[in-house]
């Protein structure tokens, strides 16, 4: 929100959420084309600035505007709360492994600069596999990175359809962190649920002795 105010867009809109709301429908569309290999990470990005602003940008230009895009909301990034404990309480009863429909040069870099890439062993993303979430085989190929069963894997992600669905369906434990508490929403998917990583040793550890 801070780089569109900045940028002087915000009165092109009736409201900010409702910037928000048109910058997401954009991402959604532009990141699904990159994922059904229309288009490369970089060129999403370009198509993303595009179509935002409505306005015929070079590449350059479109580079640009999405770095600073970056730099804006490099300022907010930053890890939950949870997450740090989390990882802490789960080492080293349990290994970690990390799938993203992302790239993985930009993954990378993501993780590093939250200094929690030495968290993880194996960094898989869809880049590398020509397969995306909710795929069976995005879930599959983590899993052979770590060389583990299905069946002894446990995936936690935000999204419920493309995360814990996907997982379930390729034979692991999809675990749906919901951390906006719209449950009632996905009730129907019966899907494992936490609102937090708090959560998540406990559940995990009825996963493994299912009558504790």
């Amino acid at each position: 929100m801070r780089h569109f105010a900045a940028e002087g867009l915000l009165g092109r809109f009736s409201s900010p959420e409702a910037a928000l709301a048109r910058w997401r429908v954009v991402m959604e569309e532009q990141y699904g084309r990159y994922l059904a290999g229309e288009q490369s990470f970089v060129a999403q990005r370009r198509e993303r600035s595009r179509a935002f602003l409505g306005e015929v940008l070079s590449d350059a230009e479109a580079d640009a505007w999405f770095a600073r895009y970056l730099a804006h909301r490099g300022d907010a990034d930053g890890l939950f709360p949870d997450v740090l404990p989390a990882l802490t309480a789960l080492t080293p009863g349990y290994r970690h492994g990390l799938l993203s429909n992302s790239d993985i040069g930009h993954q990378d870099r993501v993780l590093r600069g939250l200094g929690i890439r030495d968290r993880f062993e194996v960094l898989v993303c869809s880049d590398q596999l020509g397969h995306a979430k909710p795929a069976p085989e995005a879930f599959l190929a983590a899993c052979e990175a770590m060389g583990l069963p299905p069946g002894a894997v446990a995936y936690v992600g935000d999204r419920p359809d493309t995360d814990a669905a996907g997982a379930d369906a390729a034979g692991l434990y999809g675990i749906w962190l919901d951390r906006t508490g719209d449950g009632a929403a996905h009730r129907g998917l019966g899907l494992r649920r936490i609102t937090g990583l708090a959560a998540l040793p406990a559940l995990l550890r009825s996963l493994a002795d299912p009558t504790s």
